[in-house]
């Protein structure tokens, strides 16, 4: 799976300086690398990333909504919180994006149990 397929903020908003982008695209291989391996805490550390704007990645609510979403729903009871806690800062159109984001990984991951 390839880590630009959940990199939207590189798609959108002001320019981004290169490094960030890099080292987050780092961090998201390093991270979706994880959960792969059966890291069930690797989502929910996305989440925290972006919610903070730590680890190297810009803060992007979204995304930070997106991956705690994935996280709740594999069971991690703290993304549940940390989920409505980051979608009390958002619009309705921003959570509705997140959600989007949110199924289309899972698809993904879908498609990828399907073909192997």
């Amino acid at each position: 799976m390839a880590s630009s397929n959940h990199l939207y903020l590189v798609e959108s908003g002001p320019e981004i300086d290169p490094a960030v982008v890099r080292s987050t695209a780092r961090f998201v291989c390093k991270c979706l690398s994880a959960y792969h391996d059966g890291d069930d805490n690797a989502l929910f550390e996305l989440g925290c990333a972006f919610s903070t704007g730590s680890r190297g990645a810009q803060c992007d609510l979204i995304e930070a909504h997106k991956w705690f979403n994935l996280a709740a729903a594999n069971g991690h009871e703290e993304a549940h919180n940390c989920r409505a806690d980051v979608a009390d800062e958002m619009t309705a159109r921003e959570i509705v994006e997140a959600q989007r984001r949110a199924r289309a990984f899972l698809a993904e991951i879908a498609a990828d149990r399907h073909v192997a």
